[in-house]
């Protein structure tokens, strides 16, 4: 696909040992980014952040029903990318806040492509107009 930076087999590929660990599959970044934010759950919980949720017990009652063992995974995986950072806000027992990071916000445009897909080609989802008050900033 012409634009997308993917590499062809042609292509010599970069030395890897340079590449984060998530993008060492590939240096197309289309994979590179699928590695981090491709499963059917992370997105889920970007948004969720977006919307203004904040800790664990918050992201757990998503109408999605993420399981406990998913969302911990993500939350982690999260912050090891640099897509979120958390903060202790009780410490007995240890809970955590949750934010998103600068890098964790520039996935705006990509829910809001993801938004105007699924109202373009999925009926009955949630209009764009109806989810701008959630995502002020995917409306800019």
């Amino acid at each position: 696909m012409p634009g997308l930076g993917c590499y062809s087999h042609a292509m010599k590929t970069p030395d890897k040992s340079v590449l984060p660990d998530a993008c060492k599959r590939s240096v197309c970044p289309v994979a590179s980014a699928l590695d981090i934010v491709g499963d059917k759950w992370t997105l889920l919980v970007v948004r969720d952040l977006y919307m203004g949720k904040k800790t664990y017990s918050e992201l757990q009652k998503s109408p999605e029903n993420i399981p406990t063992n998913i969302l911990a995974d993500r939350l982690k995986r999260l912050q090891q990318a640099g897509i979120i950072d958390r903060q202790s806000y009780q410490t007995n027992p240890l809970r955590y806040a949750y934010r998103l990071t600068d890098k964790g916000r520039d996935l705006d445009r990509v829910l809001k492509a993801i938004v105007e897909w699924g109202n373009r080609h999925i009926p009955e989802t949630m209009q764009i107009e109806d989810i701008d008050s959630l995502f002020p900033r995917l409306s800019e």
